[in-house]
């Protein structure tokens, strides 16, 4: 080191005046030496006396420098000792701090990997969401969309709203009345729909005048809401009033009466489900005629379909379709809800009328987002909850600790399915999946949406909350469509507030949002909040409002040839599967007139 510091000036420009001749003259010098070792070399005894001169002085030097060279040696030496040292020390340390900070977090070792394990997603088709992902890539940058944003059939447009028409005079109320039906329903917000338009319906049945209906605290739901909470009264007493009589409350000598001692009570158990009218004219008309009121307690699906009178089919309809209008604070917080997803403000449709009333965006403001103008979106709801997922006995690639879960959850929640397949063997998991009977994971629902040609940019609204297994489970869905948004996503705390602790409004805005979009999908038909939102996009739609159901059986069997089916004819056989699902039909016998509205009592179709 002190060699190099010594000699470093001398190599700087401007430390030495003699440098600039050291240039100078360099190559003469260089060429010089050449010539005087090649002159050394055609002379060996001079070359070899030259290099035997070398060589004891280079010998003379390390003798006189050897002190010097262990010196610097052992220094070098002791450094590194020290360094290693020094390092070992601040390891430990931090060591010691990680370990303080696990034990002050209760996160032990065991428990760490554990949670890493549970937050891993399950994943039951790796393949086809490898093969989706290419897809949708691909996709991106091709211009056409999906067809299935629109209605594939044209006979859809043929079909007209017409239930809200005047029936003729013999069809409606009668002049005598038979007493006073209380109903008080039970259920969520799209239970209770159907409970009130049954009651509606059974009031104009038995000839009796209508309580404006209750509903019953569930500790399920937790929501105290109330008719009025939720729905206009004046409106639909308004709109009901030539087709039946209906008051806020019983008068007061019939509000303080024991219905239970009366025999006046009505429970489930006195009704069959899915009832006909013969049943009520026995079971209800008496104790209606004797003493002048009937109470319904947990009112639901009580009244069947088929066969029914065509003015109580009409008049379930219009009830349905027309009377139940949500709350101004529902429709504006509704409205302010589609208008963040859609990105722009005029309303195209009927349905946006229909559902968001008085706070529907007049056509002439028409903002746009500047950052991407107006934009369709897709509606799913995804019932994937922990409760349907337990009670379906099916396996969703979850492994023991999904098993053990979901076996405590039944214990727990279903003590009666307990013992029930105590009594009976049980049907595998496996084959309940063929046939049709599991809930659809996220997973299975995003590789439908790619199979019908949604790019992974298309932005979804998803209905609901509490997906079973939480964001772990939901990775699968986001890595293909990456755009999903909900209430509690799109509107702030503050907007929210009115509305927490109240999961039936909460469930009518989700409603909206569904109603009202460009697609809806669903993967339960059987679950009340797609069937009725399927029948109003139906009803109001005008053949432009598409719902995508899957066949779970047809979907099952594509699935179950995960490991070999190419892409393309995936894609062939989801799209069919949803394009059969889509058949303009009539409402076949005994079918939901909330789901398909499609028949002569609820809609008119124009020849054509």
């Amino acid at each position: 080191m002190k060699e190099y510091q010594f000699r470093c000036p001398d190599t700087l420009t401007g430390s030495d005046p003699s440098i600039g001749r050291r240039i100078s003259w360099g190559d003469n010098h260089w060429n010089s030496k050449t010539v005087l070792l090649h002159g050394w070399k055609n002379d060996p005894a001079k070359y070899n006396a030259s290099k035997g001169v070398y060589v004891g002085k280079k010998n003379l030097w390390l003798r006189k420098h050897v002190k010097l060279i262990a010196f610097m040696l052992g220094l070098m030496g002791f450094i590194l000792l020290i360094d290693s040292l020094m390092m070992s020390i601040f390891d430990l340390r931090n060591f010691q701090h990680h370990l303080a900070q696990r034990k002050s977090t209760g996160l032990k070792e065991e428990d760490r990997d554990a949670y890493i394990n549970e937050e891993k997603s399950p994943v039951m088709y790796d393949r086809l969401l490898n093969l989706a992902s290419s897809a949708l890539a691909e996709k991106e940058f091709k211009q056409e969309s999906s067809r299935f944003l629109e209605e594939p059939y044209q006979q859809a447009s043929a079909w007209k709203p017409c239930s809200d028409r005047k029936v003729p005079m013999n069809m409606g109320k009668f002049d005598k009345n038979n007493g006073y039906i209380l109903i008080s329903a039970n259920g969520g917000l799209n239970q209770q729909r159907v409970a009130i338009c049954n009651a509606v319906a059974v009031a104009s049945l038995l000839n009796a005048t209508l309580v404006l209906p209750r509903f019953l605290y569930s500790n399920v739901w937790k929501d105290p809401s109330q008719f009025g909470d939720i729905y206009q009264e004046e409106y639909f007493m308004s709109t009901l009033k030539d087709d039946v009589n209906i008051v806020n409350d019983l008068p007061p000598h019939l509000s303080s009466l024991d219905f239970e001692a009366l025999g006046s009570l009505i429970t489930d158990a006195d009704i069959v489900k899915e009832a006909k009218p013969v049943d009520y004219i026995k079971s209800v008309l008496p104790p209606l005629l004797k003493n002048g009121v009937v109470h319904f307690l947990g009112f639901g699906n009580r009244l069947g379909f088929d066969p029914l009178p065509s003015n109580l089919q009409k008049l379930r309809c219009k009830c349905n379709f027309h009377a139940l209008k949500f709350v101004p604070k529902i429709q504006q917080t509704g409205s302010l809800l589609v208008r963040r997803i859609r990105k722009y403000d005029a309303a195209r449709r009927m349905l946006d009328k229909q559902l968001l009333g008085n706070f529907v965006p007049k056509n002439s403001s028409n903002k746009q987002d500047t950052s991407g103008g107006p934009s369709k979106y897709l509606a799913l709801h995804l019932r994937f909850e922990v409760d349907m997922v337990a009670y379906s006995l099916c396996e969703f690639g979850g492994g023991e600790n999904e098993k053990k879960d979901l076996q405590a959850y039944r214990e727990t929640h279903f003590p009666l399915l307990i013992e029930r397949l105590k009594n009976s063997s049980p049907i595998s998991p496996t084959k309940l999946r063929k046939l049709g009977r599991c809930p659809l994971t996220p997973e299975e629902a995003a590789l439908v949406l790619a199979g019908l040609g949604f790019k992974r940019g298309t932005y979804i609204y998803l209905a609901g909350h509490h997906i079973y297994g939480g964001e772990s489970r939901m990775h699968p869905f986001t890595s293909l469509y990456p755009n999903l948004v909900t209430k509690e996503s799109l509107l702030t705390s503050d907007e929210l507030a009115p509305f927490r602790n109240f999961s039936s409004q909460l469930a009518a805005l989700d409603f909206i949002a569904c109603a009202t979009a460009d697609v809806f999908a669903i993967t339960d038909s059987g679950s009340q909040l797609s069937s009725l939102v399927s029948g109003f996009r139906t009803y109001y739609g005008g053949g432009h409002a598409p719902t995508l159901r899957p066949n779970k059986k047809r979907l099952a069997a594509i699935l179950s040839e995960n490991s070999t089916i190419g892409w393309n004819g995936f894609e062939d056989r989801v799209k069919k599967m949803i394009e059969e699902g889509q058949r303009v039909r009539a409402r076949g016998f005994g079918r939901s007139i909330y789901r398909q509205p499609r028949c002569p009592e609820c809609m008119c179709k124009e020849a054509r």
